[in-house]
């Protein structure tokens, strides 16, 4: 039989298939076929693809944007909602004259003289303003009303939540609004300055009446504890306002909301050791938000805020060159 013309080459395929298999080429039919290839030119070989380093697993990834059209996107955070408005006026517990009748009160804790005292049905007050002399400021003097004798006082009701008092025929006319421990005093005069020409002293009465510093200071924890009290119940009185209000009246609410706390540092900027116990701050405090419940139309023989438990007083280490009586104020050169 005459020899096959493809002999030759199946005899070549078959060497070369052994030789493969002989230097170690892999076996598998894919592997053979992909060694073949190479081998004989049949088709280049493809560079490796790297592996992408995924982390077992792990999802797929998606698309840049998952979300659809006319899907909702996620949920927004629930916007901060606003303090809720008290249901009714704030009423602290209305200070009594029986918290002032009989006790030597100072202006601002240092000066002066305020005794208030029962005549009868009424108050009298015997009343010695501080001062300075006219020709000589830098000298102080001091005026007794009345020549050193009570004078009687008018009492004015409690249009402000708080008893009031007045002294409209006082060589120096006064107004005396009472609380806890205290009397606040202004001028019923337009000024705040009394002036005595044959006394040769102008006097400045304007202030919180109260106790010395000294007997003060042991209670700053139990005044620290009320006044978070009166500064809520202001607060709450505020808003009440402002809701009640019409608009063309919201605005000079706001604006006098906003003078409070100024108002409050002018009172009691020059009370004794004022930083220490915070006596002024707190009845000041008192007093305006018994004045916004009266303005709303609270009872306020019913009292509807608690009282805070007293805390224990803030150690303040003295700071050199800082007055102790001014409040923290610096020395005077």
């Amino acid at each position: 039989m005459p020899a096959s013309p493809h002999r030759p080459t199946r005899i070549l395929l078959l060497s070369a298939v052994a030789a493969g298999l002989a230097l170690g080429a892999p076996a598998g039919p894919a592997q053979a076929q992909n060694f073949l290839e190479r081998l004989f030119g049949i088709k280049p070989e493809r560079p490796p693809v790297p592996r992408l380093n995924v982390p077992e697993g792990a999802p797929p990834p998606g698309p840049a944007n998952p979300e659809e059209p006319g899907q909702p996107g996620p949920a927004a955070p629930e916007a901060a909602r606003p303090a809720p408005v008290p249901r009714g006026p704030v009423v602290l517990k209305v200070p009594s004259e029986d918290s002032v009748v009989g006790q030597d009160l100072q202006l601002n804790g240092t000066s002066g003289a305020l005794r208030l005292e029962r005549a009868g049905a009424g108050l009298a007050a015997a009343v010695t303003l501080p001062g300075t002399k006219v020709s000589q400021p830098s000298e102080s003097c001091s005026v007794k009303l009345g020549g050193g004798k009570p004078i009687p006082l008018t009492s004015m009701g409690k249009p402000d939540g708080a008893p009031r008092y007045e002294a409209p025929a006082a060589e120096c006319p006064l107004r005396f609004d009472v609380t806890d421990g205290g009397v606040m005093v202004t001028t019923l005069d337009s000024g705040q300055t009394c002036t005595f020409s044959a006394a040769d002293c102008a006097t400045t009465p304007v202030g919180l009446w109260g106790p010395p510093p000294a007997t003060l200071i042991p209670r700053a924890g139990e005044f620290d504890s009320a006044r978070g009290v009166a500064d809520k119940a202001v607060r709450d009185n505020y808003k009440l306002m402002t809701q009640r209000a019409r608009r063309e009246d919201v605005r000079p609410i706001v604006a006098e909301q906003a003078a409070f706390s100024a108002d409050r540092e002018q009172f009691c900027r020059s009370y004794a050791r004022e930083g220490t116990h915070g006596f002024c701050h707190l009845r000041f405090t008192e007093n305006r938000s018994l004045a916004l419940a009266t303005r709303l139309g609270a009872n306020t023989a019913a009292p509807t805020a608690a009282v805070a438990a007293p805390r224990k007083p803030r150690q303040r280490p003295a700071v050199e060159g800082m007055n102790p009586d001014m409040g923290g104020a610096p020395e005077p050169e």
